[in-house]
């Protein structure tokens, strides 16, 4: 299907069926965050849990919609990336890649999945430990966490993009964390996962975004990672990216063989979607991406480091804007975290305490709740730290 024929049959939220697929594939991304949370242990080979990632993911979505007409394409969205402590995106390695887990590792672990297009992304930060998460590592998760939440109630019809990023700016500082710089928060439509319409982490003058509002029927991925370094995170080497999407707007008669080879398999396998080299011949994609990246058929997601010692969470999560309100539909518990800063600010108390629902016309629901009061509605929402940010006296 040409872009302008899905841009006049554009689906959204106004469908149900929409708000199932996106619900379904939310249901599955969220199962298999649980299980490669689970299987993250010491001495664990993070290729080995990639890979479990998006097996299955490629199972569960395998065994839906088998039996009908059309063709409906489903599978992987975002492959399994796990970024240990100061790494911040996007480590996907290759199988022959020997590196493992080890106790006290601070894990971002990154998956998507979509059914007919529809995609639900989900990032979750988990560190290997027994007993509650201590120190600078949890300062910085709880800003990541805290930072979500708070973009979860400013993410909503009316408001401007502009507002949340100021917003989690000001919560990552109360924590005396950074967010990091370059990261956005796309709209997701069918078959895109990076819409035009975005949020910007963090202000930075080579960073111009355009001025958007949230608008009713939207789906969001928003995306929070935060650091107690600097947060201007550094490409340390470009072997290490291994996750590409194709540019579907450029070509190129590619000169050698064997990125020729490589570039139909992608066409064939990953026409629209985000993939890992490691579902690739190994030797052919090591010789064949370089001349693809290069004439920019392919879009790199480098793997990005902050400084050794630095501490990065990610936290991020797929939003549907419905007209009862928005509507979280990925996410995963976190630990028992003892941050060493407490949220004393007035602003992102009032941030906290509004809620996620509306009634029939605008207002969230329990919009006067005092003190950084929860309100029923965001059950759904990860609460200890949260709360215990938002209320605990110094």
């Amino acid at each position: 299907m040409s872009d302008d024929e899905r841009e006049e049959k554009e689906l959204d939220l106004s469908s149900p069926e929409v708000v199932t697929k996106y619900k379904s594939a939310a249901e599955i991304v969220n199962k298999a965050l649980h299980l490669v949370v689970s299987e993250c242990k010491p001495k664990a080979k993070i290729v080995d849990l990639c890979e479990k990632g998006d097996t299955y993911i490629r199972e569960q979505t395998g065994n839906m919609y088998k039996n009908v007409k059309r063709k409906i394409e489903r599978g992987v969205a975002f492959p399994t990336s796990i970024s240990v402590n100061n790494t911040v995106c996007h480590f996907s390695p290759l199988a022959s890649d020997e590196t493992v887990l080890e106790e006290g590792d601070l894990l971002k672990i990154d998956l998507g999945c979509h059914i007919d297009g529809f995609i639900a992304v989900v990032a979750h930060t988990h560190v290997i430990r027994e007993g509650p998460v201590t120190g600078r590592a949890a300062d910085v998760i709880a800003a990541a966490n805290t930072a979500a939440e708070v973009a979860l109630r400013l993410v909503r019809p009316g408001k401007n993009n502009k507002d949340v990023t100021d917003a989690i700016q000001k919560v990552a500082a109360a924590y005396d964390c950074k967010i990091v710089e370059g990261v956005l928060s796309h709209q997701m439509k069918q078959f895109v996962i990076d819409g035009n319409k975005v949020v910007l982490s963090a202000s930075a003058p080579e960073t111009r975004v355009d001025d958007a509002e949230f608008e009713e029927n939207e789906v969001y991925a928003i995306d929070i990672v935060t650091s107690t370094g600097e947060g201007k995170p550094k490409l340390l080497d470009e072997k290490q990216t291994t996750v590409y999407k194709r540019a579907v707007d450029k070509n190129y008669h590619l000169k050698m063989k064997a990125s020729r080879f490589i570039f139909s398999e992608i066409n064939q396998k990953f026409p629209i979607m985000p993939f890992s080299a490691r579902a690739l011949e190994e030797k052919r994609a090591r010789l064949g991406l370089v001349e693809c990246v290069n004439h920019d058929l392919l879009q790199p997601y480098p793997v990005l480091h902050e400084k050794p010692g630095d501490y990065v969470a990610h936290i991020k999560f797929t939003v549907l804007l419905m007209p009862n309100g928005s509507d979280r539909i990925t996410s995963h518990p976190l630990q028992e975290l003892q941050p060493t800063k407490t949220i004393d600010d007035p602003e992102i108390k009032a941030w906290l305490a509004l809620g996620t629902k509306t009634k029939k016309k605008g207002g969230g629901k329990k919009k006067k709740g005092k003190k950084g009061e929860k309100p029923d509605d965001s059950a759904e929402a990860v609460p200890v730290d949260v709360t215990n940010g938002a209320t605990s006296q110094e």
